[in-house]
């Protein structure tokens, strides 16, 4: 089975600005004090020797969540963890090399991830979880979702593509290009400096992603259809991939039918309005009732 492999296409043009920038370390303390959402408690594991971060909040059926490419829990996630943690445990995981987990000798993965994720939730003793991922985050959980479906009851996955050829690059009617962002000047490394152990390791952060983007061979629709778990998925309208690509993942979910006539998969498509692939956790008006309805429905398709 192949492995996935997701990456965000705005931290790519970020990175190719990077490569040829210079950058500038901070060196902060880092404890448990830099988490600054009430009722969160940030906490270490060794995982696959690695140092892994998590954090916690709420109580009740876990739902797990995975951040983008570059970014961190807080980042994505600060605004969605108080409502989810309303009626769940949430359980925040930032993955090898980002935010306060350091790095190690080893190329980020799809798989190696997805493997520290399923070991981090053994030695928490939690045995069957809500994923949430968004875009990098996505791919993990879909990795986990495909070794490891007994451990996964639903599937969200925001911003997250199955074949590069998805892909929503192309300019065909020949809109203005806004001015790229330095990344050494963006939100992801302004949040990275704040709470990574060592900041000055934030070029080999931006190298590894940038290694794993570029072996991206896209997944298999086999592997889509065979999907355990309910899914649901969630697009900007101006995202990373086409409209088209969205509606082909949808169908090879199985959705996408006339449910008035027919009995479907508990399969859920949700695009937003006026979104874009980088302010897709942003919105969360819209993604806390859509999301928090899903996790109710059954979980067996």
């Amino acid at each position: 089975m192949k492995t996935l492999k997701i990456i965000s296409i705005p931290a790519v043009l970020f990175m190719i600005i990077a490569f040829n920038s210079g950058t500038r370390a901070a060196t902060l303390p880092k404890t448990n004090k830099d988490v600054k959402t009430a009722g969160v408690v940030g906490n270490y594991a060794m995982i696959n020797g690695i140092k892994m971060y998590y954090e916690t909040a709420g109580k009740g059926a876990p739902v797990v969540l995975l951040h983008g490419a570059l970014s961190t829990i807080d980042k994505d996630f600060g605004k969605i963890i108080p409502e989810l943690a309303k009626d769940h445990q949430v359980i925040g995981i930032e993955m090898q090399a980002h935010g306060h987990t350091a790095d190690i000798d080893r190329p980020l993965s799809y798989e190696a991830m997805a493997g520290d994720v399923v070991t981090l939730l053994q030695q928490l003793k939690v045995t069957n979880a809500d994923f949430f991922g968004y875009s990098l985050g996505g791919g993990v959980a879909l990795q986990v979702a495909i070794t490891h479906p007994e451990l996964v009851r639903h599937l969200v996955l925001a911003s997250t593509s199955y074949s590069p050829e998805g892909g929503n690059m192309a300019n065909p009617d020949g809109l203005r290009a806004k001015k790229t962002e330095d990344v050494n000047q963006s939100v992801w490394r302004k949040n990275y400096n704040k709470v990574a152990p060592d900041s000055t390791k934030w070029p080999k952060l931006l190298q590894k992603v940038y290694g794993l983007m570029g072996t991206w061979k896209g997944f298999q629709a086999s592997d889509i259809k065979n999907l355990k778990p309910p899914v649901l998925l969630i697009f900007g309208d101006e995202d990373l991939s086409t409209p088209e690509h969205q509606i082909a993942m949808f169908r090879l979910l199985g959705g996408g039918n006339w449910g008035d006539l027919y009995e479907l998969p508990n399969e859920q498509l949700a695009i937003l309005p006026g979104t874009s692939h980088v302010t897709v956790v942003d919105q969360t008006d819209l993604l806390i009732p859509i999301i928090t309805r899903f996790l109710k429905t059954p979980p067996v398709k």
